[in-house]
Parts: C-alpha cells; structure tokens; sequence
C-alpha cells in the first residue's frame, strides 16, 4: 500500500492524503496569488514519486518548473520546521509537455471522429437544428465507411450534403441549407482563432498519458496560456479526456494507490453557460470515473464556481484564503467555509480570510471515505523549482521525448475530403452523360448511380477495415 501523501503541517502533526482515497477526486480554491499553483505542483510530485500518472494543464506557464529540482530557502525551511517528512529532497521530476499550439510542447491534435457531433456542436456552439445536421454528417460517414478527420474533411462532406440532399435526406431526415451556411460560419470562426490544426491526424492517444518512467509516474503538462484563450475548446478538451479515460480504462474499484490524477485549472470553465443536461453528464462521469482509479481534482477560485451535484464528489480539499470585500464575496467566502466538516477549535468563515500565502484549511478523506474535520494548515512545500525553467531547458526536454516522433508531423490520410471529392466528380460526369438518354431512363440510371457508388463505397470500406460504425467518446454517446 502507498504511503500517505503529506499535504502540511498543523500544531506539530501532519495532515496526510491517503493514496487509496485519492481517486475520490478534490478541489484546490481560493484566490489569485494565495499558493494554488504550488499546492498542485506538490501533489502532482507527490503522485508522481508513488508511480501514479498525471496530468495537469498550466495556465501561467509555472509549473514547468516540476522538470527541474528546486533549491534551499529559509521559506522552505521555515515550512519544513512545522512538519515531518523524513524524505524531503530537492528532485526533478519526469515530465512531459504538451501544447495544442505546437510551440511549447509535443503537439495535441484531436480528429473529430473521436471529438464526435455532441463534443463539436458545443464546441461550434449551434443550436439544436444545426446540430441535427452535424449529426447526420457523423451518421452518413459512419455508414459510408468513411472517417471524419479535419476541417477539410468537414466543409466537404457539409457541400456533398447539400448537393446530394435530395437523395441523403430519404434516409437521413431534412437537410437544411441555412444550417450547413451556419455551421460553415462557425467553422470559419474556429479557423480565425487558429484551431485548425488542433484537428487531425495523427490523433492523441489516451495511452500516451499513462505512463510511468521506472518507478515514477510521468507529468504531462499541457500548455494552455493560449487555449485558454479560447475556452469552450479548453474546456471540451478537458470533456474529451474525461470521457476516453471513462470509456477505455477497465474497472478497478478502490485501488491501493490511483491509476491516474488529472489537476483542471480554471475549472470553471467547464460549466460556464454550460445547459443542465450537460452539466448532468459531466457530473455522472466524474461519479463514475473514480471505479476506474482515476481521480480528478478542480483547481478555482472558489468553491461556488463548481455546480453543486459535481462539487459534492469532491471529497478532498484545499481552501486556500478568500478576500471578501463584496457581498457577492461574502457569500462565496460563506459557501466556501461550509463546505467542510465543522472543527469546533476554528470559525472557519473567518480563517478562510485571515490565511497567509501558503497556508489553507485542508480536509481529506480518512478510513472508511469519512472527511476529516477542517484544519488549518502550513502547505509543504515542493521539492521541485518554484516558477517556469528557461525556454532552452524546456526545448531541450521537448526535443528528447521519444513521443515527439509520433506527433510531431501531421499526417492526411485518405478521409472523408478525398473519398467524397471523387464521388462528387463521378456523380457528375455520370449525370453528364446521362443527359443524352430519355428522361425515364435518365432517372432510372441516375438512381442506380447513387446507389452503385454508395455500394463500391461500403465495399471498400469492409475491405479497408472501416466498415464498422466508430466508436463516439461517451459525452457524446450519453448526450445523444
């Protein structure tokens, strides 16, 4: 069984994580400045030292600094005197970055066959009609045998619908011309924003992130000082992960230690102008997803910026201080101190306002998953560097990740793009030549074109091994 992870200490004792509750998932809040970037970095090389996989998403650019060991410093020493932890030392820990922009990390891509039409309608932010439409391009692909990949791939297969509607729409259900116009709009608003090759091949693979350098975990670290730029693909980024780790991993109940902790910064971006429904769903995976060893811990300002049903899984959690100067604050400050279970030795609405940078009232799960009472605690302190490391240090660990050769270069296999440009241009010189028979014939053949081109599709698909209808993501799936 994994030792305790220390958090803190308090009156000369420590205040311990219990590795095998850790995947009851928690929440780190409190506001700007107050030490919640370092209470991640210390449990995420805490996981990591135990052999537990993590991934995190760095807002700021300063949790680089886990690659590189930290050094001495009265602060440090200062902390460490109101603790015990026999093994402190200064080390660097195996990381690994990541970047949907490709500057900072090993390139992120997703395909939107994966992504599926759920995923990407809340991404594009269409409405329920255009949505329909989206997924009657998923459907036909499906069926055609053919995949969804890129933007291109995409924009092509919404022209074919709308030229092909007449014959599409007998087995699909109404197409509309001003939906596909929209959707098309939407598409070229993602592409300003420089998401375009954030689509494609050759797509991350979930197994990457759950690795392990010898006895340690790895930290994947995913850059998002510019994805945070753009939120709803910040936060469906985050619902894809969720929803593959949910759908791939096996059942493990309660396991000594977890199988991997993921840390979402800003996470109230995920539900922000979020509809119900879909708050529902991603509260139900993160209900579930603990059954698989995985446990997931939101990083906020406070704990209101949580919805309510999500923010009572989370039985793990660091309050650091709150300013309250409004009686919007108040309330929040207010929400935040009942929370915890009461300790009848703390008001714990005013401590959370009187806490210094690094302290934090602390409540984690004991034996038999019963929260502990609310404690006020010096947080330990990283043995890793405070801060980002150079550009030159990052570059160089970037360069020598064997994963960086698999990713680096995009790749454009034949998809939905290629395969329905030529069927386009054979239903066109089909229909040119058809011009020169009688009409009844004309009809007759054209509506054997249709389906003989749809047959050597399906057949070429069976053949190719893409004859099977692909596997959504479980958002999507739950969503439709």
């Amino acid at each position: 069984m994994a030792s305790p992870l220390v958090l803190g200490g308090t009156n000369g004792r420590n205040v311990c994580l219990l590795a095998a509750l850790a995947n009851r998932h928690g929440l780190i809040a409190g506001a700007t400045g107050t030490g919640k970037t370092v209470s991640m970095q210390v449990l995420a090389e805490h996981f990591s030292r135990i052999g537990v996989p993590v991934f995190l998403t760095d807002i700021k650019g300063d949790l680089s600094g886990l690659a590189c060991a930290g050094k001495p410093h009265k602060k440090i020493e200062h902390r460490l005197v109101k603790m015990a932890i026999p093994d402190f030392s200064f080390d660097a820990n195996p990381v690994r970055f990541w970047d949907i922009t490709a500057t900072r990390g090993i390139p992120v891509r997703l395909s939107l066959s994966d992504l599926g039409p759920q995923l990407l309608s809340r991404l594009l932010d269409l409405n329920d009609t255009q949505e329909a439409i989206l997924s009657i391009i998923f459907d036909y692909a499906d069926d055609q045998g053919f995949l969804l990949l890129d933007l291109n791939d995409l924009k092509t297969s919404l022209s074919f619908i709308q030229e092909n509607s007449a014959d599409i729409q007998k087995s699909y259900g109404r197409i509309s011309a001003a939906s596909i116009a929209a959707i098309r709009r939407r598409l070229l608003l993602l592409e300003q924003e420089g998401l375009e090759d954030f689509f494609g091949e050759p797509s991350l693979e979930f197994e990457d992130l759950i690795s392990t350098d010898k006895s340690h975990g790895i930290i994947n670290i995913l850059d998002a000082r510019s994805l945070i730029n753009t939120p709803k693909t910040y936060a469906i980024f985050l619902l894809w992960l969720m929803s593959e780790l949910f759908e791939n991993l096996p059942e493990v109940g309660d396991p000594d230690k977890p199988v991997m902790v993921l840390f979402f910064d800003e996470a109230h971006l995920l539900f922000k102008d979020c509809p119900k429904a879909f708050v529902d769903k991603i509260e139900q995976v993160v209900r579930l997803i603990r059954s698989k060893g995985v446990g997931i811990y939101f990083i906020s300002q406070s704990p209101s910026d949580i919805p309510d049903d999500v923010l009572a899984q989370l039985g793990n959690r660091i309050q650091h201080a709150l300013r309250a100067y409004t009686p919007k604050e108040k309330k929040a400050v207010r929400v935040a101190a009942q929370s915890f279970r009461p300790n009848p030795a703390l008001d714990t609405e005013q401590v959370i306002a009187e806490l210094g940078v690094g302290e934090a009232l602390v409540s984690t799960l004991q034996e038999g998953g019963i929260p502990s009472v609310v404690e006020r605690t010096t947080m330990a302190p990283p043995g890793s560097q405070i801060g980002p490391i150079s550009k030159s240090a990052r570059n160089s660990l970037i360069a020598a990740d064997p994963l960086l050769a698999r990713y680096k270069t995009a790749v454009d296999p034949e998809s939905a793009h290629e395969i329905l440009q030529k069927r386009q241009k054979s239903l066109a010189e089909r229909a040119e030549k058809e011009t020169v028979k009688p009409k009844k014939s004309r009809a007759r053949s054209s509506r054997q074109s249709v389906g003989e081109a749809f047959l050597k599709s399906v057949a070429r698909s069976l053949g190719s091994g893409f004859g099977r209808k692909i596997m959504r993501g479980l958002l999507g799936s739950l969503l439709k």
